[in-house]
């Protein structure tokens, strides 16, 4: 069971609502595919921008910069093509991303230089 918590408030990001869904359905595939049973995904506003995060396996240090490569991929199976369509759509927008230290063991994806209102 896959649950997801949509910590924000009614913060408006300003973007290409199409190349924006995308992101996010590549982010909470990944956290499905790589979480286990029961993961948790959650969305929340940060100082400039926003965060995706899941509650699984997470992402080694030494791989942080490789998983936004194109074709690099950790799991069987997988065609690394994934985390490469957020960087691309991400930085389509003149945002950055960044993966950071989760609050519990999983994954965290830090987007930032976003234009948010309220």
């Amino acid at each position: 069971t896959a649950t997801l918590d949509l910590g924000t408030d009614d913060t408006i990001v300003e973007a290409d609502r199409d190349r924006l869904e995308e992101a996010f359905e590549n982010l909470f595939r990944k956290a499905i595919e790589h979480g286990g049973d029961d993961v948790t995904v959650g969305v929340g506003k940060i100082n400039n921008g926003f965060y995706v995060e899941d509650s699984g396996d997470g992402i080694p240090d030494d791989a942080r910069e490789q998983v936004f490569d194109h074709g690099y991929s950790t799991g069987e199976g997988g065609t690394g093509f994934g985390l490469s369509i957020v960087r691309s759509i991400i930085e389509g927008h003149g945002w950055s991303i960044t993966v950071a230290d989760a609050s519990a063991d999983g994954a965290r994806f830090e987007i930032t230089d976003v234009q948010l209102s309220s």
